[in-house]
C-alpha cells in the first residue's frame, strides 16, 4: 500500500512539473510577444501603455524594482490633486512654509520659511520644477508631517494596485528602503492625468515663480517633451546618481493616448530618446477602438407610469480597446435589460448591463444607466392628457 502510495506521489510531482513548465513557456512567448526587434532600448526598465485600457505594449522589465528619484513626485502630485477634488484644499489655500520645506536640497524653488503661499504655486513648482521645498510644504500641510504623508502614500499606492512601489519620502531624494517600477510609474501617470488642475501646469515650458515677496524665481520645465515631442503634455522626470535617468510621460494624437516610462537611462538625453522612441512605436503600430461611449445613447426603453414615454440608456462607462493599425477583429455587444422600466427612476439609475465579448470570451460587463430623471405621472397629468386627447 505504501509503495503504491509513493508511486502515486511521485507521478503527481512529475505531472505538476509538466504543467509548471508549460505555463512558463506560454507566459514568456506571450511576454516576447511584446517586444519588437527593432525597438532597442537601453534603459534598465522600461514600458509603452495604452492609457484607455491599460494594456501593455511594450515592456521591459516594467515590474523590476529600482530607484525612481524625482518620479516619485508623481503620487506627492496626485493626492494634493485630490485634496483639491475633495475641497479639502484649493489653489487659493495659503500654506505656512516651514524652516524643513525651505531647506531642503536639490531641484527648488527657494521659497522662504514662515511664510504664505498659495496652494497652488506651491503645486506649480512641483509640477514644472520638480520642487523638492514645495513638495514637502505641501505634504507637512496636508498630513501634518512629511512622515505621515509618506503613509498616505504608501496607502494610496496599494489601493491603486502599485505592489512594486514602497516610498520613504514625498520627493524623490535617494533612501535604501524607496522604490518603484515602470509599470507602477505609469499608473499613477495615468491617475494624474485625469484631473484638469494637473493639465493647468503640465504644459507651461518657462514662467517666473513669483513669491509673496516680490522675489521671483525663474523656472523651466524639466520635461522637454512638453516642448519638442507632438502631443505630449504631461509628465516627470528623475534623476540622481543612485536612480540615473528616468522619465514617465504622457502623448496624445487623434483619440490615442500612451504612457511611457524608462527607468535608470545613462544620460538625460537618452530618456527623452527612448520615451519618443517607444512613443514613435505605439502611434505607429497601434490604434483605439472605441466599443461604448458612455456620451453617446445606446438605445431606448419605454417607460411605465412616467411623465415621458421613453428614456435614452446609457453605457455607464466608456470602454475601448487597443489593437494593431488593421487589425478586423469584430467586438460582439450584448444587453441584459427589461422590456420596459417603471417611474420613478433617477439620472444614472442602473437599468441592466452591456456585455462586450470577443470570439466568445466577454471582456467587459458595464452597467446601462437611464439619462435623465423619470419622475412618475401624477392623477392631473393624466388628466390634463385625457382633456388634450378630447
Amino acid at each position: 500500500m505504501i509503495k503504491k502510495i509513493s508511486i502515486f506521489c511521485i507521478m503527481l510531482c512529475i505531472l505538476v512539473s509538466i504543467c509548471c513548465t508549460g505555463m512558463q513557456n506560454i507566459a514568456s512567448i506571450q511576454t516576447m510577444a511584446k517586444q519588437p526587434e527593432t525597438l532597442d532600448i537601453t534603459s534598465k526598465s522600461a514600458c509603452l501603455v495604452d492609457f484607455a485600457s491599460g494594456t501593455m505594449l511594450f515592456e521591459k522589465d516594467a515590474n523590476k524594482h529600482l530607484p525612481i528619484a524625482s518620479m516619485v513626485k508623481m503620487m506627492t502630485i496626485l493626492i494634493t490633486l485630490e485634496e483639491m477634488e475633495n475641497e479639502n484644499l484649493s489653489e487659493d489655500t495659503l500654506i505656512t512654509t516651514s524652516e524643513n520645506a525651505s531647506g531642503m536640497g536639490g531641484s527648488q524653488v527657494f521659497i522662504d520659511p514662515f511664510v504664505e503661499y498659495k496652494a497652488g504655486d506651491l503645486l506649480k513648482g512641483v509640477i514644472i520644477a520638480s520642487a523638492n521645498d514645495a513638495s514637502v510644504a505641501l505634504a507637512e500641510h496636508i498630513s501634518g508631517s512629511e512622515k505621515t504623508f509618506v503613509a498616505r502614500m504608501n496607502e494610496r499606492a496599494k489601493e491603486l494596485g502599485m505592489n512594486d512601489t514602497n516610498y520613504s519620502n514625498c520627493t524623490g531624494l535617494p533612501a535604501p528602503e524607496q522604490y518603484s517600477c515602470a509599470r507602477d510609474c505609469a499608473i499613477v501617470l495615468k491617475e494624474v492625468s485625469k484631473h484638469d488642475i494637473y493639465h493647468k501646469y503640465s504644459t507651461i515650458w518657462m514662467e517666473d515663480f513669483i513669491h509673496p515677496s516680490g522675489r521671483k524665481t525663474e523656472i523651466v520645465n524639466t520635461n522637454r517633451l512638453v516642448k519638442y515631442y507632438e502631443g505630449c503634455d504631461s509628465g516627470k522626470t528623475g534623476s540622481t546618481n543612485e536612480a540615473g535617468c528616468c522619465l514617465s510621460a504622457s502623448a496624445k494624437r487623434n483619440n490615442m493616448r500612451l504612457i511611457s516610462v524608462v527607468i535608470g537611462a545613462q544620460n538625460s538625453q537618452t530618456r527623452f530618446n527612448e520615451c519618443s522612441k517607444l512613443f514613435n512605436y505605439g502611434f505607429a503600430n497601434y490604434e483605439n477602438k472605441e466599443i461604448v461611449s458612455q456620451d453617446k445613447a445606446l438605445f431606448k426603453l419605454p417607460v411605465n407610469k412616467g411623465k415621458i414615454n421613453e428614456v435614452d440608456v446609457f453605457s455607464q462607462e466608456t470602454f475601448s480597446v487597443v489593437a494593431k493599425k488593421g487589425d478586423k477583429t469584430s467586438y460582439d455587444i450584448t444587453y441584459e435589460n427589461p422590456n420596459k422600466i417603471t417611474a420613478p427612476l433617477s439620472k444614472g439609475d442602473k437599468v441592466g448591463k452591456v456585455i462586450i465579448s470577443k470570439e466568445g470570451n466577454v471582456l467587459k460587463e458595464i452597467n446601462l444607466v437611464v439619462g435623465q430623471d423619470l419622475e412618475k405621472v401624477s392623477l392631473k397629468d393624466c388628466f390634463d392628457k385625457i382633456v388634450v386627447g378630447w
